[in-house]
Parts: structure tokens; sequence; C-alpha cells
């Protein structure tokens, strides 16, 4: 008969029985429990890595193959984990590193775009010819010239082409040199007026004896940016509309600032249309004004008096003859002057005698050049709201009574001062009081599945669970069903009336369970001991079953 073991047995018994199944089971199932261990391992540490496993964030997307490689190469001396996008793009690093990466790569002047600039100079090698050096130069600032221009929001990449001319020692055959700057801007994005003018302004001022006109600026989809049009000051542009805004806007926060104290906050609204004159108005006027003041004596420029007085003898009258065709006689001197006189000659008369004067006074000129401004002020228009007053009761409750005649003619005067209310300028003023309707907007708060910051930790969260549940899954329905098959079952309890002199089974090795329901049954009546074997059997097919093979291995 087996002994039945005693209680400080008890506590050895589970590592015991431990030990004992796992030294009856076959090699096969040793084989499936240690797989069955490293998996359970391996699923740990797979979940483990995954959890810890890094979002990746772009880094850098489109970037020339150039480029790529050295920033690949710089992110692999600085130990840092890359991979690339599924259309192959893009450059992807941790989240956490997004920043750090790009400052550390600026830093080494990655990436560069794509484009050659002035570093082509530091290359040059011995005995390049001249012709070779302009190319590397013209190169070199179309390359500096682009990425300036790519500095830009709106701009993803731009490529300039630069035609320079050869100098010439002739100064009429020289060149002016162009620049075509073609633009390819983001999805989305746009150039205003301002900023192409920039762009053009930037080449001509960069690129010596480059005139304004000669820049062409054009974006991928072929449209034309800039334009030849020298005057562009007399065109309608933004800055018009926000100057317009902004005199509006002065206007509308004097007259509610002057109002508010009389009012109360909310209570007054005011709005108010600039009509504004952009145009410029150039005027030259010349003019000349007369000398008729005879008190003022007039202003002399030049003068000129010329005086001619001709004398000669009395000439000899008669009727020509032979006499007169003979030969003058000889002239003969007075012996004294005068002496023709005294001896009765004829007489010295004046004969011609003339006298002119010329006289040149100035004349009074004035000569105005008047440039009139732009963005004056045509003409104002305003509208005022005052809404009505307030008042409490004795019981507290707030009513609202409209304003006086009076009040509203005293916030009208207070208007016109502080708009500065100009009749010849045809200004318009017009002070309503109404009842203002309390609509006070309600701005929806954000539902907490879309906050950011709670989607962010429940992801997290999620992930961890995520985690857990698998790890979960495996163990209670995958491997503890798979260990139950590698081992027995264990016996029931018998209850102690049921087995003669009380003998317990419960606890024990399978061998001393087969021993001690061996005596059991022996002690019973053949009848009962079968009715007991055919319940056995129904309620525990796996015990009768070790019991006969045990019965077949004993009988050889």
């Amino acid at each position: 008969m087996a002994t039945v073991p005693s209680e400080s047995n008890t506590t050895a018994a589970p590592s015991a029985m431990g030990l004992g199944q796992l030294s009856q089971l076959s090699n096969q199932k040793k084989l499936g429990l240690i797989l069955s261990a490293a998996a359970v391992v391996a699923l740990l540490v797979g979940a483990l890595m995954w959890s810890q496993t890094p979002e990746y964030r772009v880094l850098y997307n489109n970037v020339p193959d150039q480029d790529g490689a050295a920033i690949i190469s710089a992110l692999q001396q600085m130990n840092v984990p890359y991979k690339f996008s599924e259309s192959g793009g893009a450059i992807l690093v941790p989240e956490k590193q997004v920043h750090e990466v790009r400052l550390r790569l600026a830093g080494q002047g990655l990436p560069k775009g794509g484009l050659a600039g002035f570093e082509l100079m530091e290359n040059q090698k011995f005995g390049a010819s001249q012709f070779a050096e302009q190319v590397n130069y013209q190169r070199a600032l179309e390359g500096e010239l682009a990425r300036s221009v790519q500095s830009l929001t709106a701009v993803q990449s731009a490529r300039v082409h630069l035609a320079m001319a050869k100098p010439s020692v002739f100064s009429r055959e020289k060149q002016q040199p162009s620049v075509s700057v073609l633009l390819h801007l983001h999805p989305g994005r746009v150039l205003s007026a301002e900023q192409v003018s920039a762009i053009v302004h930037l080449m001509a001022s960069s690129v010596p004896n480059l005139p304004v006109k000669n820049v062409t600026v054009v974006d991928q989809n072929g449209n034309l940016l800039s334009t030849q049009n020298d005057k562009q000051d007399s065109r309608f542009d933004a800055k018009q509309l926000e100057y317009i805004k902004e005199i509006e806007e002065n206007y509308i926060r004097r007259i509610e600032t002057i109002l508010t104290p009389i009012t109360g906050s909310a209570n007054v609204r005011a709005q108010v249309t600039a009509d504004v004159d952009f145009s410029r108005i150039e005027r030259a006027e010349e003019m000349y004004r007369p000398n008729n003041n005879e008190s003022e004596a007039a202003a002399i420029r030049s003068q000129q008096m010329l005086e001619a007085t001709s004398t000669g003898s009395k000439l000899d009258g008669g009727i020509p003859g032979a006499l007169t065709n003979r030969p003058p006689e000889p002239a003969t001197a007075p012996i004294e002057a005068g002496g023709a006189n005294k001896e009765g000659g004829d007489k010295a008369v004046p004969t011609d005698k003339k006298k002119e004067s010329t006289i040149n006074y100035e004349v009074d000129k004035t000569v105005q050049h008047v440039q009139q401004s732009t963005g004056n002020i045509k003409r104002l228009s305003a509208a005022v709201v005052v809404n009505y007053r307030k008042k409490a009761d004795e019981n507290g409750e707030v009513t609202h009574e409209p304003l006086t005649a009076e009040e509203i003619k005293e916030i009208n005067n207070l208007v016109r001062e502080a708009m500065g209310y100009s009749e010849k300028r045809g200004d318009s003023l017009t002070v309503t009081n109404s009842l203002f309707t309390d609509n006070v907007e309600v701005v929806p708060d954000v539902p907490l599945w879309k906050d950011p910051d709670v989607m962010m930790l429940t992801k997290d969260i999620g992930k961890q669970f995520l985690i857990v549940a698998v790890v979960l899954f495996f163990l209670l329905k995958i491997l503890k069903p798979f260990l139950k098959s590698l081992t027995p079952p264990p016996l029931p309890a018998v209850e102690q009336e049921k087995l003669p002199g009380g003998t317990a089974i419960q606890g024990r090795l399978p061998g001393q369970v087969e021993e001690a329901a061996d005596q059991a049954i022996q002690k019973l009546s053949f009848d009962e001991n079968l009715k007991r074997a055919k319940q056995l059997a129904l309620d525990e097919p796996a015990i009768v079953a070790n019991v006969v093979k045990d019965w077949m291995a004993k009988n050889g």
C-alpha cells in the first residue's frame, strides 16, 4: 500500500510535480514548450521595440541628387537614422531630431539647392583660359542670383539666364546685359506686383550696367510677370487700397475714441468712407507782365544811341558844256584859315544830320512748375450709430431709452470736429440713435476628440494598450492552451466516503493515485465496483485511460 504524503511535503509538491511532469514529456513536447517560451520572449521584445520606435518626419523634400548625396553622407556621420518616403522624393528622420538636424546641416551649408555659386571660383585649374574663367564667373553669378530668388517663401525653385556681351573699346558698340528669370512657384502661391518688382530690381542691382527694362521674369506656366511699362506709378496697385483703408480706420478710431467716454464702451459704431484722389498733375506756366505802372521806373536792360552829322560846300550849277569837261585846275590852299570866307568865297553849310536811340527795357516774367501731390482726400462720408442709454430702475431691471435731440446734436458736433468736416469738400455725416441687438457670437468649443493634445495622448495610450492586449491574447489564447495540451489533466478530488479507509488521492502523483484507486476498488463488491467504474469512465475518461494504459504496461 502506498504511503500518504505528510503535510511537510505539501509545499514541495508543486515544484516536484512540475519537474516530474516536465521530465515525463516527450522530446517533441519539450521542443514545443521551448519554442513557445522563445515566442513569448520575442513577442515581448518586439512589442517593446515597436513602442519605442520613433515617428519619422520630412527633413527635406524634392532635393536634387547632389544635395541628397551630401545630406545622406552627413546624416551617416552624425549617426542619425533616416529613411526615404515611398515616392523617394523626401528624406525622413525621427520627429524629435528634425529641427536639430536641419540646424546642423545648415551649419555645413546644406542643402545648396543644386546650384553652383561662387564656389566654382575656388577650384580653378592652373592654366585655364580667359574664356573658361568668364564662363565660370557667369555660371557662379547665375547660381548666386538663383539662390537669392529661391529664398522667397512663394518660390520653390528658380533659374537665372544671364546674357552678357563682350566688352568693346568703342562706346557706340557697347551692348547692355539682359537677364531672364524662370520661377517655379509652390502650388497655390502667387507673386504680387511688389514682389516681382523687387526681383527685377534685385537683378538690376546685382549685375553691372543692367537696366531694369532688360529684366524678364516668367513663371512655370509661361506667364510674363514683369512689365516693361516705365510709368508704373500711374497704375492702380494694392498700396493705394492699403492707404485708403488706413485713412478710414484712422477716422473710425478717432470718432469712437471721442464718443466712448460719453456713450460707454461697445455702445457706438462708426464707419467712414474716404474718396481719395490718386491722380498726379504737373503744370508749367510762363507769364509776362507789362510795365504799366508809371510810378515805378522801368528797368533798362540795354541802351544804344547813334548821332551822325555831315557838312559840305555849295555845288556849282549850270548847263554842262565844253568848259565843264575840262580837267580841274590845281587846287590852291588859302594862306589863312577861313581866308576863303574873308575873300568872300563859298560858305560851308550842313547837308545831312542823323540821330538814333534804342532802349531795351526788362519785361516781368513768371515761370511756375506745379506738381500736385497724390493721395489727397476729395470727400469723406461718415455714418455713426449710437446705442440707447441703459437705465436701471429700483428693482434692478435694465431698460433702454433713446437719447434726446440735444445729445444727438452734441454728438454730431463732436464727430464733425473729430473728422475735420468740410462743406467745401462735400463731406457728409449721419448720426443715428438706435437700440443695439445683443447678439453675442458664441464661439463653439473645440470637441475633446478634435483637440490635438488629446488626440496625441490618446494615440500614445492606445499604442500601449494595443501592445498589452496583443501580449495577453497570445498568453491566454495561444500559449496557455498549448501548455495545457502538453501536460496531463490533474485527477479530480475524490470524496473521502467513496474510498474505503478514507484514503485521499488529491495532490498525489499519477502512480500513487492509481495504486490508491486499486486498493479501494478491491475492497468493494464487484457490482459496486463496476457501477463506480462506469460512472468514473463517464465523468473522468482521462483517468480511466491512464489506468488502462498502466494495466497494459504492467501486463506486458
